[in-house]
């Protein structure tokens, strides 16, 4: 089940195991998957290019706070 999050005019998405990001994202949202080995942050981008981070965040709180803040620079 797809949830939504919009801070600063930007759409932060939680998907469900299963979802895919193309389906439920579009460009300029951060979408929130988990998987065994956390809570990845990714970044979608024009022409559907997925950017993530390294490494997962261990918590969805953790995944969260980094989007919001990422949210925050992208509004400046």
């Amino acid at each position: 089940m797809v949830a939504v999050i919009k801070h600063r005019r930007v759409n932060i998405i939680t998907l469900a195991e299963g979802e895919a990001i193309l389906e439920h994202c579009r460009s300029g949202d951060i979408a929130l998957v988990q998987d065994a080995a956390g809570w990845w942050t990714h970044f979608v981008g024009e022409d559907g290019v997925i950017d993530s981070y390294d490494a997962p965040f261990p918590s969805y709180n953790k995944a969260l706070w980094t989007a919001k803040a990422a949210a925050e620079f992208a509004a400046e």
